[in-house]
C-alpha cells in the first residue's frame, strides 16, 4: 500500500468580517421535481471586522432549494455599501443542514446554537471600486447562524 503524500500547500483562513442581515418572510414557489423551491428576502444589515466593514442595501434575496434529503442549498445575493461609499456586489453559495429536530426548531424560528448544524457558504466578491479592487480575486469561506429574522456570517479570507 502507497503512503499518501502530504498536502502540499493547504489554504489558510483569516478572519475578514462578521455580517448581520436581516431577513424577510420565507417565500415559498412549492414544491419542484427536486424539492422545494423557495426565497427569503434580505433587508438592512452590518459589516464590521478587520479587512472589511459597511452596511447591508437592502433588497438582496436568498434563494433556497430544500432538498429531499433535509440539505438546504443557498444561494444569496447582496450588496454591501462599504464605510468609504463603494459598492461591493456578493454572491455566496452554501450548505444548511443538522439533525431532523434541530432543522424543526431553526424552521420555528427558535434559537439554536450554530455549533448543532452545519451552516458554511463560499463567498465571492466583485466590485469596480479601485480601493476593494482585491476583493475580486477573493474567496471567502463564512459560517453562519440562522436567528428568527437574522443570518449571522463570519467571512474567513481564503488564502
Amino acid at each position: 500500500m502507497m503512503t499518501p503524500a502530504p498536502f502540499a500547500c493547504p489554504p489558510g483562513l483569516t478572519p475578514m468580517a462578521h455580517l448581520r442581515c436581516e431577513v424577510g418572510a420565507l417565500a415559498s414557489l412549492g414544491a419542484a421535481p427536486a424539492g422545494e423551491r423557495r426565497f427569503v428576502p434580505l433587508g438592512a444589515g452590518e459589516v464590521s471586522g478587520p479587512e472589511l466593514s459597511g452596511t447591508l442595501v437592502e433588497g438582496g434575496i436568498d434563494w433556497q432549494w430544500m432538498r429531499s434529503d433535509g440539505v438546504l442549498e443557498i444561494a444569496a445575493h447582496y450588496v454591501i455599501r462599504a464605510d468609504d461609499g463603494a459598492l461591493i456586489e456578493v454572491r455566496s453559495e452554501g450548505l444548511r443542514h443538522g439533525p431532523a429536530e434541530v432543522m424543526a426548531w431553526l424552521a420555528a424560528g427558535e434559537a439554536v446554537p450554530r455549533q448543532d448544524y452545519f451552516f458554511r457558504t463560499l463567498v465571492r466578491f466583485t466590485t469596480g471600486a479601485p480601493a476593494w479592487a482585491h476583493l475580486n480575486r477573493t474567496m471567502a469561506l463564512a459560517t453562519g447562524e440562522r436567528r428568527a429574522r437574522q443570518v449571522l456570517l463570519d467571512l474567513y479570507r481564503i488564502s
